[in-house]
């Protein structure tokens, strides 16, 4: 392992591995299948990348996370290390010429999502690749029992037959033992090795506090511990109301969601990351690739839809070793209202065909076609003109997505397109007469070629870059230019893009995935009652019920949870008022009554802390119903 350790050393600057990397890591040189189960923050990343930098070829990496895809192959290649991910919205070509790159350029790395191993080409092109070994993140979506089912994961196992002397790597964070063993069987994995790290955080403090005012014991929290922290809420509109309460109190806030602009999105992670702002309010859009080692209280303040995610979103504090805080704020209503929201929102068999149907007709998309066409899509605007329920919706998009049936992608872009409409005499012509504009004008024609003859998407930060311009200037002269009839330009602010992957079958489509809506559907309410019963339960230590709830058996409390604080605290006032129980008892026999009068202790303190020196056997009861030392 000493070659493992120095790759580990030149590329990530670690001097050890972490429990268990290195015995996942030879487990897989030696070429066995093998599946690891490590809680969020754990490293699993290094466990497939560190063997298949041991060896020759390409170490094929499938994940259904398009934004941890891309991350991860930006950090790879910061370190020079060669990796290519096939993302969605690339063109035929384009995947071709980087399967061309994978196969004669000496990388190192190619990620996809598992939709990709549907294309028969695809999968044509990556059998011919040099691979050395096959990694499945997140795989706890290959189980139906998982909370993250995507029928298109069940394909890898395919992969066996065309690759059989090839290692499978099956990672996940979260996955309960019904989910390790189905994900075992599905994949097909072959007498694996399973390495499963403990659930156990034992620097993490879970806290539920049952509270009507979240906002005033939020306060409370932040500025107690005013290190980094990240609260969690359900919605966009919560993400800005919240951050925008918090910075009116004095604590400065900022905030993240998936609508957000990818500069706004840097920009407000940057202030957070660099610690300029103290808290970040986020949907659970954030959290892939985040790494602040510091964060001291992670807070939400609304229900979770699992334990699952909860699990990963609470690990992202105290990554340093140090303790840190994860606090879920519950009131009266948040029962019910999780209720409402989630189960109430599952879309039915029913509503799943009207909803595909009426998605194929809003892009005028006939039966039987429609495959790769790709739409700029509102749903706001789709569910006003039907009348749909926006959540029950965006629950009916995601469920499509998932089956592989379109593409649903939710970072938001900026789409500008332009055509010049006059003659190229004319153009300059214009030029001569607004020198001002000039620059602009030529940067469009040296960088777009045939701006002449077709519509021409453009990228206005990068106009504004090689004319020495501010984007907002190029949009002025762009407006300018469209007034003057001298260009046809277009530009659409959308959150959304969809793709459709298959062709329009209504009834066929839907009935064929109908199976897996009602399997969801089914797990959606256990989970959501799992999250219940966390929340109310206050008779146990709460890391053990989380423990608990991924197969994992602890004898003791964790010493530091909302239930062990309350229940050490209750213990060491029962053991104050025996301690002057018992210092009352040496004067004389007394009664309940006297005790209390004597003490100051209430009834029920005094009930109590009797009761527990009966059963000790430090004092007995006189027939005269007096107490007396034993």
């Amino acid at each position: 392992m000493q070659e493992a350790l120095s790759i580990l050393q030149k590329y990530w600057k670690h001097d050890a591995f972490r429990t268990p990397q290195a015995e996942i890591i030879a487990s897989v040189l030696d070429g066995k299948d093998t599946f690891a189960l490590m809680p969020t923050g754990g490293g699993k990343s290094i466990c497939f990348q560190i063997p298949a930098l041991m060896q020759d070829g390409i170490c094929l990496v499938i994940s259904p996370l398009i934004a941890l895809m891309k991350d991860q192959v930006a950090n790879l290649q910061k370190i020079d290390i060669k990796a290519i991910a096939l993302t969605g919205g690339i063109s035929s070509d384009e995947i071709s010429d980087l399967l061309d790159n994978c196969q004669y350029g000496n990388y190192k790395f190619l990620y996809l999502s598992p939709e990709r191993l549907q294309s028969d080409w695809i999968l044509d092109r990556i059998k011919a690749l040099p691979i050395n070994l096959i990694a499945i993140d997140e795989a706890h979506c290959v189980s139906q029992w998982g909370h993250d089912f995507r029928p298109a994961y069940l394909k890898i196992a395919s992969l066996k037959d065309h690759f059989p002397k090839i290692p499978f790597l099956a990672l996940t964070a979260t996955a309960t033992e019904r989910v390790k063993e189905d994900v075992i069987t599905q994949l097909g994995l072959e007498n694996p090795a399973v390495f499963q790290k403990s659930f156990a955080r034992e620097n993490l403090a879970y806290m539920v506090f049952n509270v009507e005012d979240k906002l005033y014991r939020l306060e409370q929290i932040l500025k107690k511990n005013p290190q980094p922290s990240i609260i969690y809420v359900r919605n966009r509109k919560a993400c800005i109301d919240v951050s925008s309460q918090l910075n009116s109190l004095g604590i400065k806030a900022t905030f993240y969601h998936g609508g957000l602009h990818i500069k706004e999105k840097d920009k407000n992670m940057k202030l957070w990351m660099n610690e300029e702002v103290q808290a970040i309010v986020a949907t659970n859009a954030f959290g892939m690739g985040i790494d602040k080692a510091n964060v001291k209280t992670v807070v939400h303040i609304q229900l979770p839809e699992n334990i699952e995610n909860y699990y990963q979103e609470a690990g992202r504090g105290g990554r340093n070793g140090e303790k840190a805080f994860a606090v879920l704020l519950n009131s009266p209503s948040d029962v019910q209202s999780s209720e409402s929201q989630i189960l109430n929102n599952l879309p039915d068999k029913k509503f799943l065909k009207e909803m595909y149907v009426k998605l194929c007709n809003f892009f005028q998309i006939a039966y039987g076609e429609g495959i790769n066409e790709q739409f700029s899509f509102n749903i706001n605007q789709f569910c006003v003109q039907y009348s749909f329920p926006i959540l029950k919706t965006f629950n009916g998009l995601q469920f499509l997505d998932r089956q592989g049936i379109i593409t649903l992608s939710q970072e938001f872009s900026e789409k500008v397109t332009v055509q010049f409409i006059i003659e190229s005499k004319e153009v300059i012509r214009y030029m001569s007469l607004n020198p001002q504009d000039e620059e602009i004008i030529l940067a469009m024609l040296r960088t777009y070629p045939g701006i002449y003859e077709i519509i021409t998407p453009i990228n206005i930060p990068l106009l504004a870059k090689k004319s020495n311009s501010k984007e907002n200037q190029v949009v002025a002269v762009l407006n300018k230019l469209q007034e003057r009839q001298i260009i046809d330009y277009h530009a659409k602010n959308n959150d959304s893009t969809i793709t459709f992957n298959e062709v329009r079958e209504d009834e066929r489509t839907i009935n064929r995935v109908s199976k897996y809506l009602e399997n969801q559907n089914d797990l959606k309410r256990m989970q959501l009652q799992s999250v219940l019963d966390y929340v109310v339960n206050d008779k146990s230590c709460k890391s053990r019920q989380l423990l608990s709830y991924f197969g994992e058996m602890e004898s003791k409390n964790c010493g530091i949870c909302s239930y062990c604080i309350t229940k050490n605290k209750t213990e060491n006032k029962v053991s104050s008022v025996a301690e002057k129980i018992l210092e009352l008892l040496k004067t004389s026999p007394m009664s309940s009554r006297e005790i209390q009068m004597y003490s100051k202790f209430s009834d029920d303190a005094i009930i109590f802390a009797v009761q527990q020196l009966l059963e000790i056997n430090k004092i007995e009861i006189l027939p005269n119903n007096k107490y007396t030392l034993k």
